[in-house]
């Protein structure tokens, strides 16, 4: 058990050394060529986005609205934090690079970040900013590089995933929560 945890820290760790490695790269090299398909973008991925021409990027973003979150009984509204977001740059050795903090619940991690890989997005760390938030809430950070088209549409296969989830089954499941153990009676 121990190899496999220190095995994802270290992928992660490697993952996210990559990720800033690729966005410095980039950035040294001075600014990319202008005519990003912000169109494109939003045509895929469901979502309008902010062009900063300064910076040559585009960002889609959507607020985590829901469901009701609160942090130590006290209510978090989508701007304080709880906003999931890709940017997109054009890229050094492919078209584009994308970058993103997705905010998920407990029981979306695994399939949101088996959604996220099978697009060939990479999931470079998985955390949580919080300590007694209700329902738990999860950051997953993804980055890639490739097309346009390729990009939009892993961002997209990961709401998509958190909205079927969510239809199945509106209230998040509370995995740490729910676990009792046997013989044991819930609250």
């Amino acid at each position: 058990m121990k190899c496999q945890s220190f095995s994802l820290v270290y992928t992660f760790a490697t993952a996210s050394l990559c990720t800033g490695l690729l966005w410095s790269s980039a950035s040294i090299t001075g600014a990319a060529e202008p005519g990003l398909e912000t169109a494109k973008i939003e045509s895929i991925a469901g979502l309008k986005g902010a062009l900063n021409e300064k910076e040559d990027t585009f960002k889609i973003s959507k607020p985590k609205n829901d469901v009701p979150i609160s942090v130590d009984q006290a209510s978090m509204a989508p701007f304080m934090g709880l906003t999931s977001w890709a940017t997109f740059m054009p890229g050094g050795k492919a078209d584009a690079m994308a970058m993103g903090d997705m905010v998920l619940f407990e029981d979306e991690v695994n399939p949101v970040m088996s959604a996220a890989l099978e697009k060939g997005l990479a999931v470079t760390a998985l955390h949580n900013h919080f300590f007694f938030d209700k329902p738990r809430v999860y950051f997953m950070h993804i980055g890639g590089e490739g097309t346009v088209e390729r990009l939009a549409e892993g961002v997209r296969a990961i709401f998509d995933k958190e909205k079927e989830i969510r239809s199945a089954n509106p209230q998040p499941a509370d995995f740490v929560r729910d676990r009792t153990a046997p013989g044991e009676k819930r609250d």
